[in-house]
C-alpha cells in the first residue's frame, strides 16, 4: 500500500510534478499590495524556505493542501450554525490581483490579515483532529493507501499548521500564501 507520502516519490522512472503551497508569516506593515512586489518576496521567501521553516515563520504543504481543507470542513458538519473559521487555514484571505504589468507566471497570491490570522490560529487551537477526522478520514484516505500512514500525515499538517499560526497570530503578523508549481 502506497502512503500519501510516498505518492510524491518517484514512480516508474517519472518524477510525479511538485506543487506546493507556501505560507509566510509577515509583519502587515512590510506588505506592498502589489503583485509583482509580492511574488518576488513569496520568490526570496521560497529560496529561503528551509531557514525560514526552522524560524518558525514559513510552512508549506504539498499539493494535499485542498484535502487538508476537506479535513476542517468537518468542523462546519458539527457547527454548522457558527462563522466559517475552518476555512481561513487554508483559503482564507483575499487574493491579490495581477497588475496589468505583472509577470502572468507569477503564483497565485493571498493576503490573510493579522485578525483572520488569529482566528484561524483559536480555530486551530480548538479543534480537535480526532473529531475532525471522525468526521472526514474516510474521504481522506483513497484507495489502496494505507490509512494510518495517511492519518498520521493529515495530523502532521495539522499540527504544523496549529504551531504557524499560532506563532503568527502571537507576533500579530499577516500570513501570505503561494502556490508554486
Amino acid at each position: 500500500m502506497r502512503s500519501a507520502r510516498q505518492a510524491g516519490l518517484r514512480t516508474g522512472g517519472l518524477i510525479t510534478v511538485s506543487i506546493h503551497m507556501h505560507m509566510r508569516a509577515v509583519a502587515e506593515s512590510e506588505i506592498r499590495d502589489d503583485h509583482t512586489w509580492l511574488a518576488a518576496f513569496m520568490g526570496e521567501a521560497w529560496e529561503n524556505h528551509p531557514a525560514e521553516y526552522a524560524a518558525g515563520i514559513a510552512v508549506s504543504i504539498d499539493r494535499v493542501w485542498g484535502a487538508v481543507n476537506d479535513l476542517y470542513a468537518a468542523a462546519d458538519v458539527r457547527d454548522a450554525d457558527v462563522a466559517k473559521p475552518w476555512e481561513l487555514p487554508i483559503y482564507g484571505g483575499r487574493p491579490v490581483a495581477h497588475s496589468a504589468d505583472a509577470d502572468p507566471s507569477n503564483p497565485p497570491l493571498a493576503i490573510l490579515e493579522p485578525p483572520g490570522v488569529s482566528q484561524a490560529a483559536a480555530f486551530l487551537a480548538q479543534s480537535s483532529f480526532d473529531e475532525l477526522w471522525n468526521v472526514a478520514g474516510a474521504k481522506l484516505v483513497w484507495s489502496g493507501w494505507d490509512e494510518a500512514e495517511v492519518r498520521q500525515e493529515f495530523l502532521d499538517h495539522h499540527r504544523l499548521l496549529q504551531g504557524f499560526y499560532a506563532r503568527a497570530a502571537s507576533a500579530g503578523h499577516a500570513v501570505v500564501r503561494a502556490v508554486w508549481a
